[in-house]
């Protein structure tokens, strides 16, 4: 699989997840509906976790263009992939929010209120201060990419490759990481910032996440579905992208 398709697969499995779940707990007449914020953060959580798992031996399992960009201000990207990684990321976030859609549309359909329905695409600040809202994004993100700059090479495996630990067996030596759950520790910060900082904006800290699904959203044929707010959409790109290149600057630095 080359590593722009499986950014593609990568963040549509991410979307579907996070979209679905979203879903499930906000639109009427769902087996989950009402079942809150933690069904919300467990399932973008583990949105990732599978995404990274997927993915990540082909493309590094970026899905997300700040941890793209993170991790090239940080000298560990080649920027001539840089746009092609997040171009692959966006249509993959749309693939996500229109499979969501698919998957739901009964319920949409069930559902009256434009807000709710958006919500399942886009992140919508639950206290409206551009400001505030952005520096929220910039704080979350940050969080995000900085530990992914150390969690880059999960398990006990230095970053050259090297098995920092071995057992024998049968004579052999043999190193041992995590294996398959390496994407885990990922799934769990993401898990971890919802919890702690998704409160005020609903903690997009992924453009892709964003944007992808509020196109979706834009042009897909909801009943009653109303604005797809675009006067809000750049802070959840445009916050991320400012926290992932301080995230770079600072792993620089220390």
């Amino acid at each position: 699989m080359s590593p722009i398709l499986a950014e593609f697969i990568g963040t549509a499995v991410l979307l579907l997840f996070g979209c679905g779940v979203v879903a499930n707990v906000i639109l009427n007449k769902t087996k989950g509906n009402s079942s809150g914020w933690i069904v919300i953060t467990w399932g973008w959580g583990m949105g990732v976790f599978i995404a990274v798992f997927i993915t990540g031996q082909f493309s590094g399992a970026h899905i997300n263009p700040a941890v793209t960009l993170g991790l090239a201000t940080a000298g560990l990207f080649d920027w001539g992939m840089v746009v092609p990684y997040i171009l692959a990321q966006v249509a993959g976030g749309f693939t996500g929010g229109f499979l969501t859609w698919l998957t739901y549309k009964d319920h949409f359909a069930a559902t009256e209120d434009p807000t709710t329905k958006l919500g399942v695409f886009s992140t919508i600040p639950e206290i409206r201060n551009y400001g505030s809202n952005f520096l929220t994004e910039v704080i979350g993100t940050f969080i995000l990419v900085f530990g992914v700059l150390y969690l880059s090479s999960p398990g006990f495996i230095s970053a050259n490759g090297d098995f920092l630990s071995t057992i024998t067996i049968d004579g052999q030596q043999v190193g041992f990481g995590l294996g398959s759950l390496s994407a885990l520790p990922v799934g769990l910060l993401v898990f971890g910032i919802g919890l702690a900082l998704g409160g005020p904006t609903g903690y997009a800290i992924n453009p892709a996440r964003d944007l992808g699904p509020r196109i979706a959203h834009a042009v897909l044929p909801l009943s009653n579905k109303g604005s797809s707010d675009w006067a809000y959409s750049w802070v959840p790109i445009f916050g991320p992208l400012l926290g992932a290149v301080l995230a770079g600057l600072t792993f620089i630095l220390l």
